[in-house]
């Protein structure tokens, strides 16, 4: 199994908290703790824009479907968005178009840039209207910090997975706000969810140091990722494009790399000088790009 680190993206002057790849398998946008969100051509490993937020620990960010614009927030309890052009400063043109209670943790769009799904400190997620920056609705139901949301890759795309510092993963329909499944079994916070790339489940990554796959379909867990020696919780997940292999990113420096049907460990990555706090695999399945405490971003082929 020959993956090898292929670039670093260096900028940063704080803890990178979060990327996202845009659709056109190219460009990443990261934020970080030090306010900064910047958007990297992963190609050159140059940075074609630099944006500073109003807050510091910017926790989320993501593309729009279009890869025109990225949606960030954090600590501001807002979800702002930036249009990405060269002929104006992307800050002048920015829109905040969410408002929790409590921080940002998370945000994706929809299958348009026309809406946004969010995640918050406040225990709820919520499903906003850019333009008017309207809630259109909002999924109460988890009782701690919601940490990650996930798309499901289905046609229908109505359904989205979230997972909190309540330990539980629950399933939701985007048009009732209802939640339809409710998965319990790690330890302690989820940090990450992630749905496998047919739809049918998803994967999860937690604080208890063990990775888990729960089934859709079969209404549970089936399958855990872990070992004696990984005492170290799990930041990030993401799968690889065919769904065979799961990718963890964990607080020992570490990404530790699954066989998803066998359940043991292909490889260990060693990736970074501090914690892994965000990864994802680009969207052609062809790289992965990690983030790091350690102020890098680093992308492996």
């Amino acid at each position: 199994f020959n993956i090898k680190q292929r670039k670093v993206l260096k900028g940063h002057h704080g803890k990178v908290l979060c990327m996202n790849w845009s659709t056109d398998k190219r460009h990443i946008v990261s934020s970080s703790q030090d306010g900064k969100m910047l958007v990297w051509d992963a190609f050159t490993t140059n940075k074609e824009h630099a944006v500073t937020m109003p807050t510091t620990w910017v926790m989320a960010c993501s593309y729009g479907p279009t890869g025109d614009v990225v949606a960030c927030g954090g600590l501001d309890n807002k979800c702002t968005i930036y249009p990405l052009t060269f002929e104006e400063d992307p800050a002048s043109k920015k829109k905040a178009v969410a408002t929790h209670t409590s921080y940002l943790s998370c945000c994706t769009f929809t299958s348009s840039d026309k809406q946004i799904l969010t995640g918050s400190g406040d225990s709820t997620c919520a499903l906003w209207d850019v333009e008017s920056g309207q809630l259109i609705q909002s999924f109460h139901g988890h009782a701690g910090d919601v940490m990650s949301i996930d798309l499901s890759p289905s046609e229908t795309g109505n359904l989205f997975v979230s997972g909190g510092c309540d330990k539980v993963a629950m399933v939701w329909d985007m048009r009732t706000g209802e939640c339809v499944q409710v998965f319990e079994g790690h330890e302690s916070d989820i940090n990450s969810v992630r749905f496998y790339p047919s739809g049918d489940a998803f994967a999860t990554g937690s604080d208890d140091a063990t990775c888990r796959l729960f089934d859709l379909r079969a209404d549970r867990e089936v399958n855990c990722y872990k070992k004696e020696s990984i005492i170290f919780g799990c930041n990030s997940v993401d799968f690889s494009i065919s769904g065979r292999l799961l990718f963890g990113g964990y607080n020992d420096y570490t990404v530790n790399i699954w066989d998803v049907l066998k359940g043991n460990r292909v490889t260990i990555l060693y990736a970074h000088d501090n914690r892994v706090s965000c990864l994802g695999v680009s969207p052609d399945g062809t790289a992965l790009c990690t983030g790091s405490w350690d102020n890098t971003l680093k992308i492996w082929a």
